[in-house]
């Protein structure tokens, strides 16, 4: 049974009691809230205090209740290549089968395999906060970019290339060192 004691975001553990023993009924919700922490991997997410907006489908079937969520919201974060700022709308759907407890002992009783790992109905709702979370985070992006074509950093003194495209380091070979000092000599004695 899923922990209600850790509830990440009050707004999104939903009543379903206008749908309990109702197959075929369905509610159409819409949740907007701030989140209480970040939502994101280590280098871009939803901040704190970000808003996000969910439409949601709630609907009744035999076993539980399905969720079918859009998400929206702004994530920010920081690009891989320059270390610049980055902003990106996460636009993402999710959908959850959430069991009635019965079925679930039901299910298991007769033999039948029940993921442990299924949510299911608490009472008479429904904690959307998994769902909504795991959506956000496997939408963003593993290594964010400010734009696609990011030439990044110079590897040598850390310029940002997309300000100053045409820096450049003179680089000698150490191999060659030596050969590039015979010929200043020549040079120098001319």
């Amino acid at each position: 049974m899923p922990d209600t004691s850790a509830v990440d975001t009050p707004e999104l553990v939903v009543s379903v009691k206008p749908l309990s023993g109702r197959p075929g009924t369905s509610i159409d919700r819409a949740i907007s809230f701030k989140t209480a922490q970040g939502l994101g991997n280590g280098l871009i997410g939803v901040p704190t205090d970000g808003i996000v907006h969910l439409k949601l489908l709630l609907e009744a079937l035999l076993e539980g209740v399905l969720a079918t969520g859009q998400v929206n919201a702004q994530a920010a974060g920081q690009c891989v290549r320059c270390l610049g700022e980055v902003t990106m709308p996460v636009e993402v759907t999710f959908q959850e089968l959430f069991v009635y407890p019965e079925r679930a002992d039901g299910t298991a009783s007769a033999g039948q395999d029940f993921d442990e790992g299924q949510p299911t109905v608490v009472g008479q709702t429904v904690d959307l906060n998994p769902a909504v979370r795991d959506a956000v985070v496997l939408a963003l992006p593993f290594g964010p970019l400010c734009r696609d074509d990011c030439p990044g950093l110079c590897p040598q003194c850390g310029v940002p290339l997309a300000e100053q495209p045409d820096h450049a380091h003179q680089m000698v070979d150490p191999r060659w060192a030596v050969l590039e000092d015979i010929l200043e000599d020549k040079k120098e004695e001319g």
